[in-house]
């Protein structure tokens, strides 16, 4: 992972230990978002990796999808 990768996970992580408890396990896809992010900014860094975090977030609303959402090769 990139330099600029890590500093952009930073924020993923700290919500995973901090708020994710108490949300809960409401995800509407698998991978989670915050497991999605993740994995995007390792395997594609933090441009390419953080724009498809930043779609997928976009993509979690009520009348978004669901399912199986892996992150893009």
């Amino acid at each position: 992972m990139t330099p600029l990768a890590h500093v952009l996970a930073l924020p993923v992580r700290a919500y995973r230990a901090v708020f994710s408890p108490w949300v809960g396990h409401n995800c509407r896809y698998q991978p989670t978002c915050s497991a999605y992010a993740l994995q995007a900014l390792e395997k594609h860094g933090a441009l390419r990796g953080g724009w498809l975090a930043l779609r997928r977030i976009g993509r979690c609303h009520p009348w978004g999808g669901f399912g199986i959402d892996n992150v893009p090769d």
